[in-house]
Parts: C-alpha cells; structure tokens; sequence
C-alpha cells in the first residue's frame, strides 16, 4: 500500500504557485500515486494569497488536507507561511523560499511585516524541520525570477525523493516552451541546494 503524502504550497498571486501545484499532482501521478489537488485563490488574484492543497496516495478521496496534517509544507513567502502554519504538525517538514513580499497593508504604512526571524522561530517551534531556499534570488541569478517556483521544485524532489527524470519531464510539460529549458535548469539548482 502506497503512503499517503500530503502537501501545502501558500504563496501570493503571481507567484505560480497553481503552476506548482498543477506540477506536484501531476508528478504524484507520474510516479504511480492516485492524486488529487485543491487551489484557494484570495480576492485580488495578483498580490492575494493563493493556498494549494496536494495529496499523493494509493486512493486519495478529497483535495484538501486537514488541519495538523501536512507532511511537506512549501512556503513561497514569509508571511504567507506564517498564516497557514496551523496546517502543521511536529512532523511537518517545511520549505521556505527565503523570500519577502509585502501585502498592501505593509506597502501603504498600515501595517508592519512580521520580523523574519520571527517567522523562521515560529516555524521551528511547531515543526520538525525547516529548509530554506533561496529560491528568488537563485532564479533572479538565472535571468528570470518567474521561475523561482521550478526552483523550490527541484528543492521539494531532494526531500520528498522519486525519479529526478520524471518531475524534470513534468515542469517541461507545463511550461512554456520558451521558458522550458530555463524551468529544468531552475529544478536541478534546487534539486542541487545544499540545506
């Protein structure tokens, strides 16, 4: 029987973290799991938060994960990872882009972001294991900081494991063309990240 894996990505509009999540279901099932996927996108689209729900398994029945379930948690942002902590349990482990975007509250002075290190003492305090990656300015290194999400990607396949070959062939599958190339060689430098 197939262990049932399960997954959150939070990020913010424009981040392509449907992309991601498209990317994971479809390499849950490329590498022989049932699976299934959820996406919650937040009012405003672009800068809103935007939370995926992914389950591999041997017959996965739902789309989300309940509270206190999440296996492999992928923060694409700070912030957005500190909010959907709860998702979380003691096993959890935790993926974060070491990365900061400002919501319109902190931008227009209504509000102040959280302190970073804050954040970082607050996941360690309820999870078992965070690996941060740096994952935007790695991709903004490659020429194209969109593709950061490839990047935590290649991350997320050095701790969940399963052929290399076939989450590479996923992502070349989902992106455009143009950038299909640029995508596979943001994986391996996730893929290849030291944590």
């Amino acid at each position: 029987m197939k262990k049932t894996i399960r997954f959150l990505i939070t990020g913010v509009g424009g981040q392509g973290t449907i992309l991601a999540s498209d990317i994971l279901a479809e390499v849950g099932l490329r590498l022989g799991h049932d699976a299934k996927k959820s996406d919650i996108l937040g009012l405003a689209v672009r800068g809103g938060s935007v939370v995926s729900h992914i389950i591999w398994g041997e017959n996965v029945r739902a789309p989300m994960i309940d509270r206190g379930t999440a296996d492999y948690y992928l923060s694409f942002e700070w912030l957005e990872g500190l909010r959907r902590l709860v998702y979380t349990n003691k096993d959890t482990v935790v993926l974060a882009n070491d990365w900061r975007i400002d919501p319109v509250s902190v931008s227009s002075g209504q509000a102040d972001y959280p302190d970073e290190d804050g954040i970082r003492a607050a996941i360690r305090e309820r999870c078992a294991g965070l690996r941060e990656i740096p994952a935007t300015p790695l991709a903004v290194e490659m020429g194209n900081a969109r593709v950061f999400n490839s990047v935590m990607m290649g991350g997320l396949a050095q701790l969940v494991g399963g052929d290399a070959d076939v989450w590479r062939s996923v992502i070349a599958d989902r992106v455009a063309p143009k950038v299909r190339d640029l995508n596979v060689r943001a994986f391996d430098a996730g893929l290849n990240h030291t944590f």
